[in-house]
């Protein structure tokens, strides 16, 4: 995830994280104290920005929106093997297709990313991990794996070897060592669930930053929304600035992270329809009405054909901003949606 800059809020992401939630400065306005926090989880900073009657206030709302996170990445972490996830797919290994039952959250998670999974036809898809362990170790190494171990991870991977029982909560994995990876969904998730703990806490006024993943809720006092900044396709470009309110918005591209592997240029953005990284220079932006939607539907954007990709954000009430090009040098070609522009704050 890149180039995404709050300027409302006076918040850039930039700087380090810190594991337990810090508060950073505030003013008031409109009669709100403006605080800012900052912790780390999921392998990236997490900031959040609101607007509360006392520091007090803020504090607690912070903390608990912060401890939400982190349940959550306890929850969804592939990197830690004694997260839930984790969990489930070690005991997938010792007896495979069997109904393996789930906590209500990484439930719900899979839900969505399975809703996600059958829209675009597998081009998102969680069950990707065993690609996903390959072609990290193929950035590190810069080389592409051999034939036989990608077709080996592959048979591992596909919407049709995971399956959900809504009744029983319960997921089934049709083979040993199949591995689910959140990463395309699990920072919007989390996000979504921080800024519900956040209005419990009696916060209206929100914004909640990871990587490149931000979700808002209403406008600071005095303000029509939250200010984003979408970083621009060449340095000598202005970036393109969107007002925000009770959204959330997502970029994802190949611009910064990429890879050159025997004179092909591959992104860090993995297709698991081919098990490597996609190929061409694209940078997608979407806007969404959630977290999880923003996250998911802007990896899934970039590896379907543009007007498909906008069709399917438009069902959603989402709108999108999609760059694509072959060459280096090449014109950008764009597919922006209608709405999409009437987000652009041209002040």
């Amino acid at each position: 995830m890149i180039g995404i800059v709050v300027w409302a809020s006076h918040l850039i992401l930039s700087g380090s994280g810190v594991h337990s939630p810090i508060a950073l400065f505030h003013f008031t306005q409109g009669g709100l104290a403006r605080h800012e926090f900052t912790s780390t989880h999921m392998g990236t900073q997490w900031k959040i920005v609101l607007y509360a009657a006392t520091e007090t206030e803020a504090k607690a709302a912070a903390k608990a929106a912060f401890a939400r996170v982190a349940e959550l990445e306890k929850v969804m972490s592939d990197y830690d093997g004694t997260s839930e996830l984790m969990t489930v797919l070690k005991a997938n290994d010792s007896k495979p297709d069997t109904p393996l039952k789930l906590s209500d959250d990484l439930f719900d998670v899979l839900c969505k990313a399975r809703k996600v999974t059958t829209e675009t036809a597998g081009a998102f898809d969680p069950s990707v991990g065993p690609l996903v362990q390959l072609w990290r170790n193929s950035r590190r190494t810069r080389k592409l794996p051999d034939d036989d171990t990608l077709a080996t991870a592959k048979k591992l991977v596909g919407p049709d070897l995971w399956t959900l029982d809504e009744k029983a909560k319960t997921l089934t994995l049709k083979h040993a060592r199949m591995r689910l990876d959140l990463g395309g969904i699990g920072k919007g998730y989390a996000a979504d669930a921080a800024m519900a703990v956040l209005k419990k806490q009696g916060i209206s006024s929100a914004l909640i930053a990871a990587s490149g993943d931000i979700t808002v809720s209403a406008a600071p006092p005095g303000k029509s929304g939250w200010t984003v900044d979408i970083a621009p396709l060449k340095k000598d470009e202005k970036p393109r600035r969107l007002l925000l309110e009770n959204q959330s918005v997502s970029t994802s591209g190949d611009l910064f992270q990429f890879v050159e592997i025997n004179g092909v240029r591959y992104s860090h953005v993995l297709d698991p329809r081919t098990g490597l990284g996609m190929t061409g220079y694209r940078s997608g932006t979407a806007v969404m009405p959630s977290g999880w939607q923003a996250d998911a539907y802007t990896k899934a954007a970039l590896l379907l054909a543009p007007e498909k990709a906008q069709a399917l954000l438009e069902k959603h009430g989402g709108q999108m901003y999609l760059a694509v090009k072959l060459k280096p040098d090449d014109t950008p070609t764009v597919t922006q949606s209608k709405g999409f522009e009437k987000l652009l704050n041209r002040d």
